[in-house]
């Protein structure tokens, strides 16, 4: 299985609809990633999850919601594998190590740790997505 690139961000999903409007219209699937804990989790999820039950789940209003009880800390790959499958691109927002994406107005900046940083048209990051190490 191929691995989503990730680029880590500091901004609101909503800066990055531009980029995800342009790969999907590219047939590439964009994932969003909070590495950090969601709150307020729905009551009966939150009970179902403290139970022990596998994974609780609610669906309607054109999403699914799904609490997994975890044992330990969050392992990225293993968050990859099971819920980004499919995805070029997974944007994380939280305290990992890789590349750092940030919009600049109609263009993106990546910098990379140790490397200048590079600026991308819309078009450009997203045909570099399809590369298999773009930055």
């Amino acid at each position: 299985m191929k691995s989503p690139h990730l680029l880590r961000v500091d901004d609101a999903p909503d800066r990055f609809a531009s980029l995800i409007e342009a790969a999907r219209a590219e047939g590439l699937r964009i994932g969003w990633l909070d590495f950090a804990p969601a709150e307020p989790l729905p009551e009966d999820l939150q009970a179902a999850a403290g139970a022990g039950v596998l994974r609780a789940v609610a669906v309607g209003g054109g999403r699914t919601v799904s609490v997994k009880p975890l044992q330990g800390e969050p392992v990225l790959r293993d968050l990859l594998r099971e819920h980004f499958r499919g995805c070029a691109l997974v944007l994380v927002r939280g305290g990992i190590e890789a590349p750092y994406l940030r919009p600049a107005g109609d263009s993106w900046t990546v910098a990379v740790s140790g490397e200048a940083a590079r600026s991308y048209g819309t078009e450009q990051l997203v045909a570099a997505l399809r590369k298999p190490h773009p930055w």
